[in-house]
């Protein structure tokens, strides 16, 4: 059957079409994406303003004609931390539930990173062992560890790319001092989360999932997209501390010429290098090795996991 997965996080909202069936692997025929920052539409109390309700109206409007064009059977529609944390949440749903029809599903943290943890667990396979999943997104950082499908450990915190940027980086490029402040609450915020994972004892397989550590990964050397999914990426922490100084140092349109970075992602680039940065470091790890799934294929995994089996 073909499966629309349609994403409302806090950069973009994307849909993912895929072809599927249980057994087998999801194979894309479509994609579909709108640069919304919501993140960033955000107002001084906490709800997302009445011109960023609209837009996303207009953009689930979008999503919905391409997935139709593109004959989508199922549309599984799901937002994240931007939708989740606002102050005006459930006025934000009701009104694109009244408008569009779609009434998208808001995932608590922990669901985000368990459904991430969940594609990564089914693109390695159980050869990989105990898997350390990391996972930056606009709003929020995952991380979840385990040795099954269902993870023993997981957390979300505030601390994704585009939230982090809007409230401590005002600057083009930023200010030392803000730099460092920053790089002070991501460092106190992860290491207060730490613990359980570390009690866990060693992973076998430390992976990194989305937009931001495949950047990362691609300014530091890793293979460019067009080279394919099944080329082995890797992002190690010596590179991101050598990398880290250089991107503070830069405007938004000088990292936006950065092999691999997106226009649209390259004023967060930073703060999401400071949270790269300091995962590794907190966590004691030296790679990490970008997956190409994340949390688009878990939702989809997850679905057709409830799906009978084909005769």
């Amino acid at each position: 059957m073909r499966l629309g997965v349609l994403d409302v996080g806090s950069n973009t909202v994307h849909l993912l079409v895929v072809d599927a069936h249980p057994g087998a692997r999801p194979l894309p025929a479509h994609s579909h994406k709108a640069e919304l920052r919501l993140a960033e539409l955000i107002d001084e109390d906490g709800a997302i303003s009445d011109a960023g309700i609209e837009r996303l109206i207009a953009v689930v409007h979008e999503a919905l004609q391409a997935a139709e064009d593109k004959g989508v059977e199922e549309v599984l529609p799901f937002a994240t931390s931007a939708v989740r944390e606002a102050a005006n949440a459930d006025a934000v749903l009701a009104r694109v539930r009244a408008e569009t029809g779609v009434t998208l599903s808001v995932l608590s943290g922990s669901e985000e990173a368990r459904l991430t943890f969940l594609a990564a667990r089914r693109w390695f396979g159980w050869s990989a062992g105990k898997l350390l999943v990391l996972d930056i997104g606009g709003g929020s950082l995952e991380m979840a560890y385990g040795l099954d499908e269902e993870p023993d450990a997981a957390v979300s915190l505030p601390l994704g790319a585009g939230r982090l940027t809007a409230a401590w980086l005002p600057g083009d490029p930023p200010e030392p001092t803000d730099i460092r402040a920053l790089r002070r609450h991501v460092r106190a915020e992860i290491a207060r989360n730490v613990g359980p994972f570390a009690r866990l004892g060693t992973p076998d397989h430390t992976v990194a999932t989305s937009k931001t550590f495949r950047q990362l990964a691609r300014i530091a050397g890793a293979a460019r997209s067009a080279d394919g999914l099944y080329v082995q990426r890797t992002l190690n922490r010596k590179s991101l501390e050598e990398w880290v100084p250089r991107l503070a140092g830069m405007s938004t349109g000088q990292r936006a010429g950065l092999p691999g970075v997106s226009e649209g992602r390259a004023r967060q680039l930073l703060a999401g290098a400071l949270v790269a940065e300091a995962s590794l470091d907190l966590l004691g790890l030296d790679e990490v090795e970008i997956c190409p799934w994340a949390l688009r294929e878990g939702i989809i995994l997850r679905r057709l996991d409830h799906l009978p089996s084909p005769a």
